[in-house]
Order: C-alpha cells, then structure tokens, then sequence
C-alpha cells in the first residue's frame, strides 16, 4: 500500500515539474511583430484576376522594392476615373515610382465593363458611373475580395483609397461602407455622390478639386464636358466637405494655408477619432489630377495643372496617419 501511494506521489511531482518546464519554454519564446502570409510575392508589376459575382475581375498589384515579407506594409488602392482601366492609373500619375521611394504597395483596380478586354469601365458609386450602375455592379464587395486576395500574398499593415473622378466617388463610398478598413481616403476630381452613408467610425478625408472643373462641377451639378447630357446633379465640393466635417464631428471652422498662387487648403481638425478632414482648391486646375504629365483617360479633357503634385500630397495625407 506504501509503495502504490509512494509511486503516486512520485508521478503527481513529475507532472508538476513537467508543467512547469513547458511554462517556461512558453514564456521564453518570443511573440512575432507580424505574421506573413503563407504565399509571398516580392518585388515586381503583377497582374491577377478574380472570378466575382459571375464576371472575371482584375487588378494590377506594384510590390516596391523595399518590401518585407517580415514587416507589414501600407497598401493603397487607386481607382481609375470613369472610361478608364487599371493600367492608365498604374501608369500615368507617378503612383508606382512614389511606392518605390515611400515603400508602400499599390493596387489598380479595374472597373466594371461591358467589354471583354475591362477597357471604358466605370465604378459604382451610388449616383454615378455608366455601365457600373446600370448593372448595379457590387464594387464594394469586389474591393472587399481585393484585399483579402492581396492578403494572401503579401504582408500588408494599413489600407487607403484614392481615386480620380468617378474612382474619387468609389472612394468616398468605401468611406462610408468600410470605414473599420480604411485609414484614409483621398478623392481628385470626384464628389461623394453616395447616399445613405452611415460611416462605422471616423476616417480621415482628403479631397483636390479643381476651380475650373467642367465635368464635376466645383460647385456642384454636371458641367459642359458631360459626355451625354446630365450624367448626374453630382454634390459640390462644399457640400461633399460639409458631409465628412459633420460626420467626423471636426471643428467647422478649418485653417486655410495658402500653398501657392494657385493653390489652397482648408484643413478641418479636432475631430473623433484624431482624424482630419483637408480640402485642396486648385485655381486653374480642371477635370484633371494635378501634377500628371497628361491627361491620358478621354474625359479628362483638361491639361493638368503643375501647381501641386496630387500624388505627392496624398502620400503626405496618408502618412499623416500611419503614426496614429
């Protein structure tokens, strides 16, 4: 009987100084920063696609050459505008060589299109665009499956949206819809048309219109450059900023800072979440991204002005919130 007990013991102490070593090992062994995905892409131009909502989607992907697979890394989407594709915003407004500098990565989206090859595609962004609304295309859920594809191949931290025109509206609809995804957005040349918007949490939004805009009109409605007749009454660009000042409850009174002679912005702080709402006014600026080098989508007619960089502006914005 004294030895059954006697082995008892002996037992219960080796589970006791069993536990306790593995307690140990435990505790020694370090949490990761970040945990990368289980397939990586590096450095390079990639094209996918997605079989979503019955069509074959696409998108092109720019991984800058700074990437690591071991760091989480910003990501922005950027929208082309209405009648474009994927491939002229990747190549034509300086978002690939400033990824390369800053290190983030980029995706170009392409909207939807009536036509096999994705080319005069629109978004749907509540009011406008084209062949988008017509076909009541999901692109919120299409973005949505964006980023969860692009999570299996690369390590991404904080996610933004831009866009140029009817992509600066897709934008401001993220906004609303995906607010909880969303650090930032930035719209160029394109007004929230979006309505029933009821954003989760406060975002931060940038916004670069041009005085002279013929097509969405700076003080709103569809100017002379509409392509057949009034494609829409699209919001002004003051009450597009009233929106986003109410909604993330910001001081309405904003600070202007005069850039150049061309140039102003109206910058909205104290608002929820230490998110910022920022308004650039381009003078002599038209339906166009200002700072590109041309205006290669057909509806933007406009020459672009050079008295910013949109690009280099937005990067600014965005960054402004990686530290938050």
């Amino acid at each position: 009987m004294l030895k059954k007990l006697f082995i008892l013991v002996l037992v219960i102490i080796a589970v006791l100084l069993l536990f306790g070593f593995m307690k140990k090992i435990k505790q020694k062994q370090p949490t990761p920063i970040s945990t990368p995905p289980s397939a990586t892409i590096g450095f390079g131009d990639y094209d996918f696609s997605l079989q979503y909502d019955g069509s074959v989607r696409k998108y092109l992907v720019h991984i800058p050459k700074s990437y690591d697979k071991n760091k989480t890394t910003p990501l922005i989407l950027a929208f082309h505008g209405g009648m474009g594709t994927a491939e002229i915003m990747a190549e034509n407004y300086d978002l690939i060589p400033k990824s390369d500098k800053e290190g983030f990565i980029v995706a170009f989206p392409n909207g939807a299109s009536k036509f096999p090859s994705g080319k005069f595609a629109t978004w749907n962004a509540g009011n406008c665009c084209g062949y988008a609304i017509k076909s009541d295309s999901d692109d919120v859920g299409f973005v949505k499956a964006i980023i969860e594809d692009i999570k299996k191949k690369v390590n991404i931290g904080k996610i933004f949206a831009t866009g140029m025109s009817n992509g600066g509206m897709l934008s401001y609809r993220l906004a609303c819809e995906m607010s909880d995804t969303f650090a930032a957005i930035a719209a160029v040349s394109g007004t929230d048309n979006y309505n029933g918007c009821n954003p989760k949490q406060p975002i931060s939004i940038m916004h670069i219109h041009g005085l002279k805009d013929d097509h969405v009109l700076f003080y709103g409605g569809c100017g002379p450059a509409c392509v057949v007749g009034p494609e829409t009454e699209f919001v002004s660009v003051p009450d597009t900023i009233s929106r986003w000042v109410n909604r993330n409850n910001c001081n309405v009174n904003p600070q202007r800072v005069v850039v150049n002679e061309n140039t102003y912005y109206d910058l909205y702080s104290k608002c929820d979440g230490d998110v910022q709402v920022k308004l650039y006014v381009v003078e002599d600026g038209g339906h166009s991204w200002p700072g590109a080098k041309k205006a290669p989508n057909p509806l933007e007619k406009s020459a672009s002005s050079q008295a910013i960089s949109a690009t280099d502006e937005i990067w600014n914005f965005f960054k402004n919130s990686l530290s938050k």
